[in-house]
């Protein structure tokens, strides 16, 4: 359900996987005030701008990336400026900076795509993934780190567990969690199983580029921050990181309560024009990533904010 046919791409390395039973662990992570930015995909100003916000924040507070934080930044310097950021906080490897670190045979971006993805962007992504891991050779150290990072953290806010996973509660890369699967019974069924499974409250994901926040009463939440470094929505132009908190967000973009926790959506509002300029010397117009990204970039995706909030029918 949630893997198409193989090729570079599309395929999920078997060493991506770790099961949902592996997240009834104990937490490591403890917070007032917990933030997952996943999918800041290179962009220095998303970054820059997210760094601003937590700084906002009060009493015992934590700051996960959730892989995929690196992406457009093959400029040398872009690249380092998102090393030693992410460097200060805590981080999860996501199948871009797995792949950097330590590629595998035949898996490509290790996107491990679903059919509804178009081959082009799938060709795409693997070209852009091997341009990055030339940029990462050339910073001493940088692909040995990332290879080091976690596939997934176990957090605790206000005594509830918080997995806090890339892809879903079986893959580093899988799609589980994407707001196309859990629009089925099938993926609801399955999402709230995994919860059950795991022994926790929430599960923090992104890898799927696309936000949604799916509730089942009684068990838990499933929480996509979709990208941190992109336009979540038609017609915006901010990134989206996800807050589980004891309190709520005065710029919370949407959020539900799961006890004493509230878990919400924070727009990370970066200076896009600045972005645009940094993004387009980096992969100008004919490039592989504009291609692929420079519409939603512009524009956002075709998704509306209001389709992400899901109540369990």
């Amino acid at each position: 359900m949630t893997e198409s046919s193989a090729g570079p791409g599309r395929t999920c390395p078997v060493d991506y996987r770790y099961g949902a039973g592996a997240l009834a662990a104990p937490a490591t992570l403890y917070a007032e005030s917990l933030w997952i930015a996943g999918g800041l995909y290179g962009n220095t100003f998303a970054y820059r701008r997210l760094e601003e916000i937590f700084a906002d924040e009060h009493g015992e507070s934590a700051l996960v990336f959730n892989g995929d934080f690196h992406w457009f930044d093959v400029a040398q310097k872009a690249f380092a400026e998102i090393e030693r950021g992410v460097s200060l906080h805590a981080a999860t490897r996501g199948n871009v900076e797995t792949e950097i670190s330590q590629p595998h045979a035949g898996a490509g971006c290790g996107c491990a795509y679903p059919a509804w993805v178009h081959d082009d962007d799938v060709t795409c992504s693997n070209r852009i993934l091997e341009r990055l891991r030339d940029t990462a050779q050339r910073i001493p150290g940088a692909a040995a780190g990332l290879g080091a990072l976690p596939m997934y953290r176990i957090a605790e806010v206000g005594g509830q567990r918080i997995a806090i996973v890339h892809g879903d509660a079986d893959s580093l890369a899988g799609w589980g969690f994407s707001q196309e699967v859990l629009a089925t019974r099938e993926g609801r069924d399955a999402a709230a199983a995994a919860l059950r499974a795991a022994g926790v409250r929430v599960f923090a994901s992104s890898h799927t580029c696309l936000p949604v926040l799916q509730s089942f009463e009684g068990v838990g939440v499933i929480v996509n921050n979709g990208a941190a470094g992109m336009p979540n929505f038609a017609g915006t132009h901010y990134g989206l990181a996800t807050r589980i908190s004891l309190t709520s967000h005065a710029k919370a973009l949407y959020g539900t309560r799961l006890g004493p926790l509230h878990v919400e959506a924070i727009p990370i509002d970066y200076d896009v024009i600045a972005w645009r300029g940094a993004f387009l010397a980096q992969w100008p117009e004919g490039s592989d990533a504009h291609a692929s990204y420079w519409r939603r970039i512009n524009d956002g995706p075709r998704y509306l904010a209001n389709q992400a909030v899901r109540g369990q029918p």
